[in-house]
């Protein structure tokens, strides 16, 4: 079945997850974040005075974590095309981890850039940053600025795989998922 791949993505805090599951009470088909699993498990394996940002920065090996997490997100991808679905919803894409991984200035290779060129998602919905939402948390490190930033290097790299980005409007989470929904 060529079913439609969708990503929500968006910033640290921006309320993607509350989209998500939202869709998942809808019936949808959802992917979730793996990036918590992966952060649960590093700062296990570091010193947890480290734990200032996003692991991709505290954690020992960089790369390994980025392509565990690459490659997560591909074999996602790879899943949503078994399923007898018409569409599949997906907390984040393959774009992420090179976005975050330009935030950190770390460099990659064209493993990620064939994982991103490969693997063609249908429509990317990006959520905007919104100060008056955004809360830390022991996964998500990221200051509001920061935060800021992220999107800004999410936009740029969808952008340069030539995605159309469609900008979800602030608003409820039904609202924003009503809009989800509407414009797929």
């Amino acid at each position: 079945m060529n079913a439609k791949k969708i990503v929500i993505t968006g910033g640290p805090g921006t309320g993607k997850t509350s989209v998500i599951n939202e869709l998942k009470n809808r019936g949808y088909y959802c992917f979730e974040e793996i990036i918590r699993t992966l952060t649960t498990e590093a700062k296990k394996e570091s010193d947890s005075s480290k734990h200032i940002s996003n692991p991709i920065a505290f954690v020992d090996d960089p790369f390994h974590f980025n392509t565990q997490l690459l490659n997560g997100r591909v074999e996602q991808f790879i899943q949503s095309r078994i399923l007898n679905k018409e569409e599949s919803f997906f907390d984040r894409g393959i774009p992420d981890v090179l976005a975050y991984m330009d935030f950190f200035e770390q460099p990659y290779n064209n493993l990620f850039l064939e994982a991103c060129n490969n693997h063609k998602y249908t429509h990317v919905f990006i959520l905007p940053p919104w100060e008056d939402i955004y809360t830390s948390d022991n996964e998500r490190f990221e200051t509001f600025d920061e935060a800021s930033k992220i999107h800004d290097c999410l936009i740029k790299v969808y952008g340069d795989f030539v995605y159309d980005i469609t900008e979800v409007p602030v608003g409820s989470i039904a609202e924003r998922t009503n809009f989800v929904i509407d414009n797929i």
